[in-house]
Formats: structure tokens, sequence, C-alpha cells
């Protein structure tokens, strides 16, 4: 029987070990950081992250892009359109850095205390540690954000601290946090990294729950310096920031400003970036990236285009079904459907064959299922024989293939024949549900026009299998309320992953989450053995027991078709103006920007570039 110091061990990787005996003769495990897999890549001495530059100038500015418009500069609440880049103004207790995407690291807290048993956990905070307002940042403070998280925020984060029991102010600067339920070895790395740090005082004279557009005194590295809301918002660097020269901070947060601008049209986004309107891009559309940057600056080498191999878990995207609607209640229909989308000939002919296709909502991680059941699945699995389709306990799932030409009839036999087996009928060329007689009528909703080259095809297929499908392009405001408030049959959503899946799990596919507006359970899943499932991964005491529990996870959710698997790319498309330095190293999580700088001479170099290339046209 493995026992619970195993998880603590795991959750506080002790370089240098310190057991502290505390109320109850509890002991505690005290660290520099926490980590869900494995130990800590960076030990209690270290200086700075490894793909930054520690002494890299500060200064300059970054521009970038956002899409739609704001109304909120509280992202904290599930009210109104939350500002691009507002969280660069808070703060945590610890900090994720890039390249370990299970471990976090001091910030706020200074080290961190997880009892063995994992019943409670303390948090040293900073002396240091101060709001923008020059107020030192205190145990109350953090009282104050947890019961306002809980209470008024964001359905995600009275989900997240559910199990915390209560927070109790030591000193100013020792906090504890209790437990409530069984032994969560994650609760105490999500306190450390997802509680933002509010002030008490600052809302004093405010609603925390009302949206606002008057800045919130925060924390963080950067503060707001201008905005007009829908158009643009302007971050200044905070030049006294109290954390510039933690290890975690050395060498980040470089740009004097950083500036978001606002568009409403996905089509203008390419050409304001060809413009020079903002500095740097994340492509996601294949079209783009193979035909969009023929541009003159691109070949003067003005523009950088980098293609940066993905390493990090991709989890999944999909088309979600609405299964809170009758008509997608039959998973015999949810699979037949997945039949009509033709991945490989939208690879070949839209996609320039520049995606993979996910058959895994936790795809590119060593938590997919692969293969046929291990045993140690099995034997989670048998508890559910009779509650779960039998094909969970064969090969793990994977989606229809086509031969890619566009006149694959196979799939959609395939597709007529599951639906015949299950009562579907035509009539009239309709296809016509057996429960309700009413023919299947099916809207695809979206924000982004760009994603009717996909849809299109898409809902073609299923006009074969006698569906009447339509798509429906709406603002990102109304969209953002429709999803809200569950006003949809079909959307693409995703659900990324770690590689330590935990919490989260419950707000993406519990029962509970499903029937709150606002949740990530787009899908609405109400099924007791995923519940289950859920809490015991949550309550893993060791990585390695937590594998084979996700891996059974992954097999239900994927054999019982409440979503479409799309795809994604195998590489980080990423352009930007060439005027930044950065170390040249790719985290394993990705571009983090917060890393580059302002490169004097290079910036030289763009403007004398940009005079010459303006002169030859």
């Amino acid at each position: 029987m493995k026992l619970l110091t195993a998880a603590a061990t795991l959750i506080a990787t002790v370089l240098t070990s310190t057991n502290i005996a505390l109320s109850e003769d509890i002991k505690t495990t005290k660290s520099h950081g926490l980590s869900l897999a494995g130990p800590l890549k960076y030990g209690p001495d270290f200086t700075h992250l490894d793909y930054v530059n520690p002494d890299a100038p500060k200064g300059g500015s970054l521009k970038l892009s956002a899409r739609g418009g704001f109304d909120n500069l509280n992202p904290y609440i599930s009210k109104g359109n939350i500002a691009s880049g507002v969280g660069l103004t808070f703060e945590t207790l610890m900090g994720q850095p890039s390249d370990s995407p299970s471990a976090e690291y001091g910030l706020v807290a200074e080290s961190v205390e997880v009892a063995d048993d994992l019943s409670f956990v303390i948090y040293n905070l900073r002396e240091e540690a101060r709001f923008h307002d020059g107020t030192p940042i205190t145990s109350e403070d953090l009282i104050f954000s947890l019961k306002m998280v809980k209470e008024k925020g964001r359905p995600l984060f009275r989900y997240y601290y559910a199990d915390v029991k209560e927070a109790i102010a030591l000193t100013p600067k020792r906090i504890k946090f209790t437990f409530s339920g069984p032994p969560n070895r994650e609760l105490p790395q999500i306190v450390g990294q997802l509680l933002p740090v509010l002030s008490k005082k600052h809302f004093k004279s405010r609603v925390f729950e009302e949206t606002t557009l008057k800045p919130i005194l925060g924390s963080g590295p950067y503060r707001v310096k201008e905005f007009e809301a829908n158009r643009f918002i302007t971050y200044e660097r905070v030049d006294d920031y109290w954390g510039k020269d933690l290890p975690l901070n050395k060498g980040r947060y470089n740009f004097a400003t950083m500036r978001y601008d606002y568009y409403r049209d996905t089509s203008v986004l390419l050409e304001a970036f060809k413009a020079g309107e903002y500095d740097f891009r994340a492509e996601n559309s294949a079209k783009n990236w193979a035909t969009g940057y023929n541009f003159p600056a691109l070949k003067q080498g003005l523009v950088v285009k980098e293609n940066i191999p993905s390493s990090y878990p991709a989890g999944q995207q999909v088309y979600a079904f609405n299964l809170r609607k009758e008509k997608f209640k039959d998973p015999a229909l949810r699979e037949a459907l997945s039949y009509a989308f033709d991945f490989e000939w939208l690879n070949k002919n839209i996609f320039y064959n520049q995606y993979k296709r996910t058959n895994s909502y936790f795809y590119n991680s060593v938590m997919a299922s692969k293969g046929a059941p291990t045993q140690d699945e099995l034997a989670i699995l048998e508890d559910y024989r009779s509650q779960i389709p039998s094909r969970v306990f064969g090969p793990a799932y994977e989606p229809p293939v086509t031969n890619g030409s566009g006149r694959d009839r196979k799939p959609l036999r395939a597709a007529k024949k599951i639906l015949k087996d299950a009562g579907w009928k035509i009539a009239d060329g309709k296809l016509i549900d057996p429960t309700t007689g009413a023919p299947l009528v099916i809207e695809f909703l979206t924000y982004d026009p760009n994603a009717l080259r996909i849809i299109g095809p898409f809902i073609k297929n299923m006009e074969k299998l006698g569906v009447t499908a339509t798509s429906r392009v709406v603002d990102s405001a109304q969209y953002t309320a429709r999803l809200r408030s569950y006003d949809f049959d079909i959307v693409t959503t995703g659900f990324a992953q770690t590689n330590s899946p935990g919490n989260e799990q419950r707000e993406f596919w519990g029962s509970a989450a499903g029937k709150r507006p606002g949740s990530r359970n787009l899908m609405g899943i109400e099924n007791p053995v995923i519940d289950e499932l859920i809490e015991k991964l949550i309550a893993a005491p060791t990585y390695d027991d937590l594998k084979p529990i996700v891996r059974a996870l992954d097999r239900v959710l994927s054999w019982n078709f409440y979503a479409i698997p799309q795809f994604t790319s195998a590489f980080e498309r990423i352009a930007y103006w060439n005027k930044f330095g950065n170390t040249g190293v790719t985290p394993v999580q990705g571009t983090d920007i917060s890393a580059w700088w302002a490169d004097p001479a290079k910036e030289k170099a763009l403007r004398d570039g940009l005079k010459s290339l303006k002169k030859s046209n």
C-alpha cells in the first residue's frame, strides 16, 4: 500500500528538506516549489530560467492584436468581455515557467509547506511583495481573494476551490489553507498557481462581481496605462515592480509598453500585420501560412517567419455536441456523424497537409490512451463494465479515415448502417429521429467566417445522410453569450491539457459543471462513471497511479462519441517584425514572449530597411 507521503514527495520536491511539526503532530515538507510530475527542474538556488537572457535590456514596445472587443478589466468574473493581457497586472502565490509544465516556483510566496497527509498547505509570503500603490501583500488579502473567487468569481474558480475549506492567517506573512474531502495532491499547487492576489483594501469601495473599466489595483509586472474600450489597451511596465529580480522573473517582462489593438474581422488581421500595425502573430490558418505571407518585407528579412516543432500536450479540439438537446442523446447518431467529417480531404485541399488528426482528449501526452488497455487500466474499468460501451475494453478509439479524394463512399456507407441499426430512417430524403419522428436539423455556430471553409464540406456530407445542416456566424459578444447559456447545437471548442491532469477535469466533463452556466463542460456530459473516474484521478496518490486512471477516462470519453475530433498542428507557426531579441531556446510549452526583448540594433536596421523598401516601391 502506497503511503500519502509518496504524494507529498511528488508535490513538494525537497532539495533542502525540512520537516516542521504543526498542530496534531502533522508534519509538513517545505520547499521553494511544487511539482506534480517528478522532481523540480530548478533547485532552491537557481538564479534565472534557462530560456531567458538575465541581462536582457529593458525598454521598447510590443504591439499585439486581439479580436472582437472588451468591456471588462476584471478577469476573475464571468460577466463581460475581458481585455486581453490584463492578467499581466496581477500576481499569484506561485508561478509556472514555460519549460516546466507540471511545476511552479515561489512568486508572492517565498516558500511553501505541504502537509504530509495533504490536509493543508502553508504559504510564506515575501516581505517585499506589494501592490502597485506600495501597500504590502498580506495574509488578509489572500483570505479576501479566496472568498471573492469562491463566492462571486467565475464558475471555474468556484469549482477549483470547492475543496479549499478555509484560509487562516497565521501571521501577516504566513497563511494556511485547509482542505476538505479526500487527499488531493493537486490542491496545494492549484492554490499557489491560480488564486489571484487581490487587495482587500482596494475593494472596500468597489463591487467585485460587477464588470468594470476602472483598472483594478494589482501587483504584477505591468499596469494599465491607457485604453479605449473595444479599440485598444496599453500596459506599461512597473519600473519599481517588487518581483523584477526574482529568479522566476529575471530576464522577463522586458518591454516598456505592451499594446493590444482590437480588430472585428479576422480577415483584416493578417493584412494589418503585413502593414506593420502590430509586431507578433501566431498564425492559426494553414491557408494563410502557406499563401498569405508572400510580401516584400518578408522577402527582405524585415519579417521573420518560423515553424517551431510542438512538444507540449495538445489536448483536443473538437466539434462539440450539445447533449442537453434531445436530438443528440443517441450515441449512434453522434458516431455516425463523425463519418461525415473528411479530415484527409481537408488536410490535402485546404490545410496544405499541415495538420494531424487527433484521436485522444490527451493527445501528444503520456496520458493518452493507446492500443489495448493495460492491466492497470482494465482493473479500473472492470468496475464499470455494465455502465460503459463494450468497445472501451478493446483498442483505443481512432477516428474514421478516408482516402482523401473527397469521393470516398465507404465512410458514409458505414454511417448509414450505424443509423439504420439504431432505428433512424430516411423519409423524403430527410433523416428521421426514431424518438420524435422529426427530421434532424443541425446548426453549426461560429464567430469566425474562416471556419466556414471547414464546416461547408462537413455540411455537404451530412446532407448525404439526410441531415439538414446549416451554419451561423455571429459576433464574438453574441457567441460568448450563447456559449455561456448553452444556446447552440454544435460548436468548435478545445480542451487544453497538461502531463498531470487534475481538478480541471471536473470543469471539462463533470456532471455538476455541465449544469452551471458558463462552465467548460459545453457538451453537457452527465455520466456517473466519468464523475467517479475524475474523482479517482484527483485522489491519485502518485504520478504513476494517475496515468492509468486518465487513460481509462480518455477511453470512456472517446467511445461515448461526445464530440468529433478535429486536428492539431505539428508545429507552432509564428511571424514577427525583426526587431526583437531572444535566446533561441523555445521552452516545452511553446514561445514565451515574456522572455523576448526589444533589440536596439535590430530596431534601427528595421527602420532603415523600411525606408529602403518604401523608396523602391
